[in-house]
């Protein structure tokens, strides 16, 4: 009974802690947000060269400089923003939400592009409502790892680490919303 007091609690704190983690996300537009998505770009293509087929060829991509994940326990979740491109020219923002549900302990903070390879891809992204599952297939970018990847339902996903180290054996899943330039 005690253990499950205990249980209890650490799942209200990590809660917690993941609500105050979203609640303090920036609100708005932000001049740097392309600076900062053209210099995440950049390091990409640094890291990877063989991501430059995917920058050429997509209709549009979304660029996550920073997205924040932590967990505790068994439960998890990360924030970040982005800028989203249509044929290479920014056109909105997007920001994506985490929640993971499973062992886990730590944070980290890591870069994600989206690469989308037709209109419609991008289409479905920038409804406002859209979700990568668990079973979606994320790229750790290293050194010639873009070579053998291709799209999946008209979508591919890259990741980078940023900082931090986290131990987790998690099913969860990422949504994402749009809000387009005016």
């Amino acid at each position: 009974m005690m253990k499950r007091v205990h249980l209890m609690r650490a799942l209200l704190i990590a809660l917690a802690a993941v609500t105050m983690l979203f609640g303090t996300a920036r609100a708005g537009w932000d001049p740097a947000d392309e600076h900062n998505a053209e210099r995440t770009i950049r390091t990409f293509r640094k890291t990877d060269p063989s991501l430059e087929r995917f920058f050429e060829r997509a209709y549009g991509y979304a660029v996550f400089t920073d997205i924040y994940k932590g967990g505790i326990i068994l439960i998890g979740g990360g924030h970040g923003k982005g800028v989203v491109y249509e044929e290479g020219r920014p056109i909105g923002n997007s920001t994506v939400t985490m929640l993971n549900l499973g062992p886990q302990l730590g944070g980290q903070s890591f870069s994600e592009i989206i690469f989308f390879r037709d209109r419609d891809a991008l289409v479905n992204f920038t409804k406002g409502n859209y979700e990568l599952s668990a079973q979606f297939a994320v790229v750790a970018v290293k050194a010639g790892m873009a070579t053998n990847t291709d799209y999946s339902n008209g979508v591919a996903v890259f990741a980078m680490p940023n900082a931090g180290l986290m131990g987790e054996l998690t099913v969860g899943g990422q949504k994402f919303s749009f809000e387009p330039y005016r």
